[in-house]
């Protein structure tokens, strides 16, 4: 499996205990101020042993500062979708954008039966689930009232809401190998816990999830891949602490695995864990990404496979352990070299704003490709994640329009509609766009940043005949952030003033330049860099 790039996140499990009710809280302090980056609690609603898991997170949330907390996993049969998305949404505003949605489809039938739950079969689980995840992202996009059919959930003109401060992840605990196909074509991560899916049987999870993801026209990076560990005899990580960061690197690098949730009851192993496993798994993983970076390509983009030592044929594995014939051969497939299959996104055919922006007709060219060369599907990947990574780009900005053309409708009394934006913006003294606007300013600012800094310099060092391309497409980039400030600008006219006509052209306006702008942007960026970037990769 390839390391999808995404940052490492290190966090806790969390029993809550009823008898000891605030030992969970004092440990998630102790997480918080060490610089965990997750606090997590398991929900088990029929074992009284147990404090309520939302209860506990709600405490944890209000006692912490950066953490982000989440259920792991929610038990969707005693806790219906509509439930569990206002909940989270709830909670998630109250943190300051702190909540993730851990969910599974249900355990320990008996248990759930004996409360009131339904008793399913493993085909009804996993229909279940894909209906609440159906239900549960319909109910966070606030405002709409929604209908939607289900065997087990639906929803039959619910009005939506309220809408999360930041978008939720929703982290699927899956097993078996339809869940595994639901994680991959609809969730945003998978949790898998080691007794239930040992590091021996992560690559044929993580090859059913990116299967599911590609079927579904995702690119398989989407889905993050988290793993609740189990150390101790049997189980993983092994050894002392200071064994572990080689350990849970080996993950990361071969299983693209991104998130390691420690359960804990002592606060030294939380600060251990904190303090000195994940800076060195971090070292480790930055800086073989870096060398594989910079390693030189064999002429033609093929060759042997080389494993983390560098010598052409030997791989290795978790922890050093050989890879398995099967798994090498997969890996071996995967280098076969081809035609580039990933293409450009056409630009708009039509512009939504008469203002200029600037002259398309300047745009330079980079230098053409060879038409002989071939990329394996490893070297596509960077390539495929930059189109995926624009598709969501695009997705987020029809809904910032549908968040404009809301404002813009007079739905509500100008003082309920300036109370709604109110508490939706970002938790400053002015107005401002929103959460969700802000939240997607954030994002396409990052997205760029991460380009001019790191992807592009490394471009340019490639191929310096890229470099007038390079350039244009930074200068587009400071004109689009300057787009963004004025989109917020105009909205916080339009509340001030009550929506006046003025300001509500103004605002639909600059709506419509960001659009045109970001739209012809993206697509080309996409007909310039495809190439290069399965020709050079991304320098990170």
């Amino acid at each position: 499996m390839p390391d999808y790039g995404h940052d490492l996140l290190f966090g806790a499990v969390l029993v809550p205990s009823a008898a000891h009710a605030d030992d969970a809280v004092a440990l998630a302090r102790v997480a918080d101020r060490a610089g965990l980056d997750l606090v997590s609690v398991p929900d088990h609603p029929y074992r009284p042993e147990l404090l309520d898991a939302w209860m506990a997170l709600a405490v944890i949330a209000a006692s912490t500062t950066r953490v982000r907390v989440f259920p792991n996993v929610a038990n969707l049969p005693l806790r219906p979708p509509a439930v569990l998305a206002r909940t989270a949404a709830g909670l998630d505003l109250l943190s300051g954008g702190r909540v993730e949605l851990g969910l599974g489809a249900g355990s320990y039938w008996d248990a759930i039966a004996a409360d009131g739950g339904p008793r399913r079969s493993p085909g009804e689980a996993v229909r279940a689930t894909r209906e609440a995840i159906d239900v549960i992202r319909a109910l966070w996009r606030e405002g709409q009232g929604v209908r939607l059919p289900g065997e087990h959930y639906g929803l039959d003109g619910a009005t939506a809401g309220p809408a999360p401060a930041h978008p939720i992840g929703i982290w699927v605990g899956a097993v078996g190998p339809r869940m595994l196909e639901l994680t991959g074509a609809t969730a945003d991560g998978w949790l898998p816990s080691v007794p239930h899916v040992p590091p021996r049987r992560l690559a044929a999870g993580h090859r059913v999830v990116d299967e599911a993801a590609l079927a579904a026209g995702r690119a398989p990076f989407e889905v993050r891949r988290l793993y609740n560990l189990s150390p101790g005899p049997g189980g993983f990580p092994r050894g002392p602490l200071d064994a572990w960061p080689e350990q849970l690197a080996a993950l990361a690098l071969e299983h693209g695995t991104s998130g390691f949730l420690l359960p804990a009851h002592q606060p030294a192993l939380l600060q251990g864990f904190a303090a000195d496993v994940a800076p060195a798994t971090r070292e480790l993983v930055t800086a073989e990404r870096k060398r594989a970076a910079d390693a030189p390509r064999p002429a033609g983009g093929s060759g042997a496979a080389r494993g983390r030592d560098g010598v052409a044929g030997r791989r290795t594995g978790v922890a050093g352990a050989p890879v398995p014939a099967a798994f090498a051969q997969d890996r071996s497939r995967a280098t076969s070299p081809e035609e580039l299959t990933v293409r450009p996104t056409p630009p708009p055919k039509a512009r939504r704003s008469a203002e200029p922006l600037w002259d398309e007709s300047t745009r330079p060219a980079g230098p053409p490709a060879d038409p002989e060369r071939r990329y394996s599907p490893r070297e596509q990947e960077p390539a495929r994640n930059l189109v995926a990574a624009h598709d969501q780009l695009r997705a987020d900005l029809d809904r910032l329009r549908e968040v404009v053309r809301e404002v813009l409708a007079d739905a509500l009394a100008p003082g309920d509609a300036r109370a709604e934006i109110q508490r939706l913006s970002l938790r400053q003294n002015s107005w401002t766009l929103g959460a969700y606007c802000a939240s997607y300013c954030r994002i396409t600012t990052l997205h760029h940043t991460r380009e001019d800094e790191d992807l592009f310099p490394h471009l340019c060092r490639s191929d310096p005949r890229l470099g007038e391309v390079l350039d244009r497409l930074t200068e587009e980039h400071h004109v689009i952030q300057v787009l963004i400030e004025r989109v917020d600008r105009e909205l916080v006219a339009f509340v001030r003033e009550e929506g006046g006509e003025r300001e509500r052209q103004a605002l639909r306006a600059a709506m419509d330049l960001l659009t045109d702008a970001l739209l012809s942007h993206l697509a080309y960026e996409e007909r310039e860099l495809i190439e290069p970037m399965a020709r050079f990769g991304t320098g990170w």
